[in-house]
């Protein structure tokens, strides 16, 4: 299936299936300014204040534009404490996605990490996964697990033409089964799509001979679904038997497979808030004392039953091809602009967003000062985009104090659903292309502040040398306007 609409002349572009009806201002600041704001972050993309950011590419959580079906639905919202008849339309919604009977609200993916690592987690466990997730794993080594990822090779290859890097290696797999043995082994996870190697998908056949092979062993599977809607449009136009398949019949089977479900609204839904589904009366017992604990009541989960409402039309608008392809579409446009000029990235593109590999281009940062971290902070100087780091700086340190260097060192660009235009992706581009043509001016960081948990998060860190400064003026040589 090719969802791509053709154009006589020839360019192969992605058109936007929607129209605006709504808009918000965006504010470019100077180079000097940019300059400024970044190091007041203490080089740490989260901490910039939106206000300095032009185009927000930090993430797709949260930020995804929503549709005007989800935002009439917002007001007919029950907002009773307990009973709400919008928790009733959402729990429907997710039967009509997935096929699931029951469903536990959150208020966000991680508080689903939170529930499920409480109920499974014990001292000395292992989690089993393709790749781990920030802060998948630090619920997970809170409580005294550890986690094995058991990604095919190819997941961590960055130039690929693989079209499920994602993908666990059974063979790691039936391994890692006999080492531990099921007293051992917490549960088996799989993130579809794979954030933090390049938003990579996963093939529908293998969940199914992952979920097939725990079903046998006695082992528990679960699928984190917060990029499941980017994941599914790569099943439906990737994987030759899937391509007569409609999406609810590709959801409904995934439904079927997996003991437990969970996904962040910020993601998957455009809205924002989380949920468990399950089949499993027994797990939804074991996990529904947790909810009242941890989040709030069992029919809003410290949601906004606003947000519940949207959730709800936000799910069904996810079997729509023409709402889940705006996101890869608009990633792979913006790989090849780069590609172009021969910036290194993440191939195939993705899910989520365009993955720049900090390790090619700024090949003279060495790890311990962390080059993707360093690559961000001067994609914005150099542009006002706001990316994120997904490499050394994302993990924790070892428990002697070294550095847990990463498998990759990227750098993200998201591209939320329905936000940005193609004239804005060309300009990413563009800035992009100048800084990779000047990156033997970017130099490493060091933290500052560093916090012991989700360092990426808080920390601060400073330019080892005056780098950051010499890239303003080279960039004003260019750019005489500060632009």
């Amino acid at each position: 299936m090719n969802n791509t609409v053709s154009f006589f002349s020839g360019e192969n572009i992605p058109l936007e299936m929607h129209k605006v009806r709504m808009v918000q201002k965006l504010n470019l600041i100077s180079v000097d300014e940019r300059l400024e704001a970044i190091q007041e972050a203490g080089n740490n993309t989260f901490l910039l204040k939106n206000k300095d950011v032009f185009l927000d590419m930090l993430t797709d959580s949260g930020v995804n534009a929503m549709s005007d079906k989800q935002y009439a639905a917002m007001m007919v919202a029950d907002d009773s404490y307990a009973g709400s008849e919008t928790f009733y339309r959402l729990e429907e919604a997710l039967k009509e996605v997935f096929g699931t009977k029951f469903f536990l609200p959150a208020h966000q993916g991680r508080a689903c990490e939170n529930i499920l690592a409480q109920a499974f987690v014990k001292e000395d466990s292992t989690a089993i996964m393709n790749f781990h997730f920030t802060t998948t794993k630090a619920h997970i080594t809170r409580l005294g697990g550890s986690v094995e990822e058991i990604l095919k090779d190819e997941g961590l290859n960055i130039d690929s033409d693989c079209p499920f890097k994602g993908n666990i290696d059974m063979d790691k797999l039936k391994k890692l089964h006999c080492e531990l043995g099921n007293e051992k082994i917490s549960f088996v996870r799989v993130e579809a799509g794979t954030n933090l190697i390049g938003g990579q998908p996963v093939s529908l056949s293998n969940m199914k001979e992952v979920t097939d092979f725990c079903r046998e062993k006695g082992l528990l599977s679960i699928l984190d679904a917060s990029l499941l809607a980017d994941n599914l449009y790569f099943i439906k136009t990737k994987d030759e038997s899937c391509k007569d398949k409609t999406l609810k019949e590709i959801t409904s089977e995934i439904g079927q497979m997996f003991d437990i479900i969970y996904f962040s609204a910020r993601k998957l839904g455009c809205a924002r808030g989380g949920g468990i589904v399950t089949n499993n009366q027994n797990h939804f017992d074991s996990l529904k004392t947790l909810v009242p604990l941890f989040e709030g009541f069992l029919t809003y989960g410290g949601m906004s039953i606003r947000e519940m409402e949207a959730l709800a039309v936000g799910l069904i608008e996810t079997l729509d091809i023409d709402v889940i392809s705006q996101t890869p579409l608009f990633v792979n446009a913006l790989c090849e602009e780069l590609m172009k000029k021969n910036v290194p990235v993440v191939t195939p593109a993705g899910g989520l967003g365009c993955h720049i590999d900090a390790s090619r281009f700024v090949d003279h940062i060495p790890q311990e000062e962390y080059p993707a971290g360093a690559l961000a902070a001067a994609i914005y100087i150099a542009s006002g985009v706001r990316g994120m780091e997904r490499g050394t700086m994302s993990e924790q340190r070892n428990p002697d104090g070294s550095e847990q260097l990463a498998s990759m060192e990227l750098v993200r660009l998201a591209l939320p659903k329905r936000v940005f235009t193609l004239s804005q992706v060309k300009f990413v581009a563009d800035r992009v292309s100048w800084l990779f043509e000047n990156r033997h001016l970017i130099g490493g960081l060091e933290f500052t502040e560093e916090p012991e948990t989700l360092r990426f998060f808080l920390g601060k860190l400073k330019a080892k040398t005056d780098w950051q400064e010499k890239l303003c003026e080279k960039f004003k040589k260019d750019m005489p306007s500060g632009l």
